[in-house]
């Protein structure tokens, strides 16, 4: 009896013992460890900038207003009283809102007999990319011939800091190097801004240091429409 005991507790002994051994060598512990998937990471991903909804509304609603005056005409005056612009105070001044597209406005400004300028206002409005949701500014200068002037297509974009009544364009690097090329360095520190107060006022601006053009129209009543600007006949 007490022989066979023994036996059978050697017995007892070793089978636990080569269970014991066989799990602690399965290669397959250690593949199911390192192939257990990771926990979902809490990291934030950051999401691209994108364009200030407020700064998208004020230019719609800045846009819009001149929109509203497309096919009227306005008289204005010099508002400003830098000396080397005194001949334009004694000009009849015009602006006519002449043709609107969905993203493109074309204003002549005619000074005394003088059509050659049109400001041209291109809406870009883009997928994304850096020119996108602007307006681009370009003074369109042509001869009585309708041939372009040597300085022409100057301007440049809205800088997001305008509102529903006024939008800014510094100067843009075309127009640097067109100015710097026909000997105008003050003019590459230009910036151009647009004022539109509904039924009362127009305002075209041109700042730089130590210079200031502002010619302003009147909204609150209409004038007779000017012929074609040079070269859009």
């Amino acid at each position: 009896m007490i022989k066979n005991y023994f036996a059978q507790r050697v017995f007892f002994l070793m089978l636990v013992l080569m269970l014991y051994t066989g799990c602690a060598g399965d290669p397959t512990a250690v593949e199911h460890a390192s192939s257990a998937e990771p926990p979902p990471s809490t990291e934030t991903v950051a999401e691209p900038p994108q364009v200030s909804a407020a700064d998208a509304t004020s230019l719609d609603a800045w846009w819009q207003g001149i929109e509203a005056l497309c096919g009227k005409a306005f008289a204005g005056r010099l508002v400003s009283n830098d000396e080397v612009d005194a001949r334009f105070a004694e000009q009849t001044m015009t602006m006519h809102v002449r043709r609107c597209e969905p993203d493109r406005i074309e204003i002549p400004f005619h000074v005394g007999a003088n059509r050659s300028r049109t400001w041209v206002l291109t809406r870009r409005q883009g997928d994304g990319g850096e020119a996108a949701g602007v307006v681009h500014l370009q003074h369109d200068h042509r001869h009585e011939d309708g041939t372009e002037d040597e300085v022409t297509l100057y301007g440049g974009l809205s800088n997001g800091e305008g509102s529903a009544e006024v939008q800014y364009f510094p100067v843009d690097e075309y127009s640097r190097q067109l100015f710097e090329q026909h000997g105008l360095p003050d003019s590459v520190a230009n910036t151009w801004s647009f004022e539109l107060v509904p039924g009362e006022r127009f305002s075209y601006v041109m700042r730089r240091p130590g210079r200031h053009f502002q010619v302003d129209f009147d909204l609150g009543t209409a004038v007779d429409a000017p012929p074609a600007p040079w070269g859009h006949e």
